[in-house]
């Protein structure tokens, strides 16, 4: 802590052997990092360039992959700035305020990305239960709402425990992580009892309760399709597949960020930052691919492309 420019910094001791292997965790994290960017962006710009992908299943998949993006750019940029300063010296540092400003944007969109995958199983489900009625539910203007309120919501929720700890005393200034997320808590010195319990309510509202709606809907789902022909089992197999990929993947990886924090004492140094690294990077590398492969008409779109 800087006492004479009022500063506090945190330094982040996730990284194994740094001064063995610093150049290779650059060269493979920007590898991702670009990998992350190029994948997404392809799908987004197809579906935004097709007028045939402008429905809002697609739309929503354009959302979703716009959240990965974000997703990713609240922690690739900061591993990978400063290149001689910060990524290749001897610490990695953080501002305080900054590092809690990741933690908000963190799981914000995390919490987003659940909330998307709830409209697409809304979406889903008018579509093949009620598709009579389709157009006239799944509107523009609805769509457009969905989307706010799946960006918004979150936000407004997770803001309320970062604002909250902003002020709180440090005893600790060192995360065994190599990015800012829940593992923050064991820097103070105290921890909130209040923010502990609205944590756990925020957790229900925008994680476990829109799993709970993607399951029932999916089951709905399975239902109508069983007890219809071959075109409707083949329709939503093929459109709700690549979401139900997406859902378990997503859950597995937000269960090992909650349960890592939990045994980070216990954690071999190596195994935590090689799963960590898999867990920022796995779920926005492979939403493009599951939606690329699965997604009939974006799969079309991308032989064209690349043939």
């Amino acid at each position: 802590m800087d006492v004479e420019l009022n500063v506090t910094l945190v330094t982040f001791g996730g990284f194994a052997e740094l001064h063995k292997y610093r150049y290779l965790y650059f060269v493979v994290i920007f590898t991702l990092y670009i990998l992350i960017l190029c994948c997404n962006s392809t799908i987004v710009c197809l579906i935004w360039t097709h007028k045939n992908l402008h429905e809002p299943m697609y739309i929503f998949i354009a959302a979703l992959l716009i959240n990965s993006v974000l997703y990713s750019m609240t922690i690739y940029p900061k591993l990978l700035s400063d290149l001689l300063i910060d990524f290749l010296s001897e610490k990695q540092i953080i501002l305080y305020q900054a590092c809690l400003f990741q933690v908000f944007l963190f799981y914000a969109l995390s919490c987003s990305e659940f909330l998307l995958l709830s409209a697409m199983a809304y979406d889903r489900y008018v579509s093949i239960c009620k598709p009579l009625q389709y157009p006239s539910i799944m509107r523009r203007t609805r769509v457009n709402i969905f989307l706010v309120l799946c960006w918004f919501l979150p936000a407004i929720q997770v803001a309320v425990p970062i604002a909250g700890n902003a002020n709180t005393p440090l005893c600790n200034f060192t995360l065994n992580g190599i990015f800012c997320n829940n593992s923050v808590n064991r820097l103070y010195c105290v921890n909130s009892r209040e923010l502990s319990i609205y944590g756990m309510v925020v957790l229900f509202n925008v994680a476990l309760s829109p799993m709970f709606f993607i399951l029932f809907t999916y089951i709905k789902i399975i239902i109508v399709a069983y007890q219809s022909c071959g075109n409707v089992r083949k329709k939503a197999a093929q459109t709700c597949l690549p979401h139900v990929l997406v859902l378990i993947n997503y859950s597995c990886l937000l269960t090992y960020d909650m349960v890592i924090v939990r045994l980070e004492s216990e954690f071999p140094k190596t195994a935590r930052f090689i799963m960590t690294l898999q867990f920022v990077t796995y779920n926005p590398l492979c939403n493009p691919i599951i939606y690329g492969l699965k997604m009939k008409e974006i799969s079309k779109h991308l032989k064209i492309l690349f043939s």
